[in-house]
């Protein structure tokens, strides 16, 4: 499988949050799938970081796949002008479109649904049902609170090492895209 072909999934808010370097980073993610000439998978939304990094991505030619539960079409502003669009009944289904046509997850700032997206992947992966890389992209400390509960959930005995290990938690951009090219050639 060659570079081109591969996708990238990306988990983000539907905000923008209240640091700019977020919105920033989302768009420098954007371009910088497009750059390496993958796909981007993501929630089909046009708002937050969400559309920061769709806007970015496609701007700079990249295929885009956006996939989204019905109902979240007026609420997240539902892009049409994508690659693919995929309406799916609800958000479990959703996480599982965007992850069955991902190569590699990066998850960028976000709330409850990030949150519950990348807690998703990560069980599946400690289940040992993908070997899928995941990025926690850490701009400006955002993930540090959750790195810092991931060690504790280890350290108290409810989960084994090998947990952290299935994260990276890059702080640049730079550096999450450089290691998913190593990852996905």
């Amino acid at each position: 499988m060659t570079t081109a072909s591969r996708s990238v999934c990306v988990f983000c808010g539907s905000r923008y949050g209240s640091d700019p370097a977020w919105r920033g980073a989302a768009e420098d993610l954007g371009r910088g799938i497009a750059e390496a000439g993958w796909q981007l998978v993501y929630g089909a939304g046009d708002v937050g970081l969400m559309g920061a990094v769709a806007n970015a991505a496609q701007a700079g030619g990249a295929d885009t796949l956006g996939v989204i539960p019905i109902h979240l079409l007026s609420h997240e502003k539902g892009r049409r002008d994508l690659t693919r669009f995929v309406v799916t009944e609800n958000m479990h289904e959703r996480k599982k479109v965007m992850f069955m046509n991902s190569d590699a997850i990066v998850v960028l700032p976000g709330g409850a649904g990030t949150l519950d997206e990348f807690f998703e992947v990560l069980t599946w992966r400690q289940l040992g049902l993908h070997a899928k890389p995941i990025h926690l992209l850490n701009v400006a400390g955002y993930w540090d609170p959750l790195l810092r509960l991931i060690d504790s959930v280890i350290a108290t005995g409810f989960a084994e090492p090998s947990l952290r290990a299935f994260v990276e938690a890059p702080d640049t951009v730079a550096a999450c895209l450089s290691r998913l090219g190593a990852q996905l050639s």
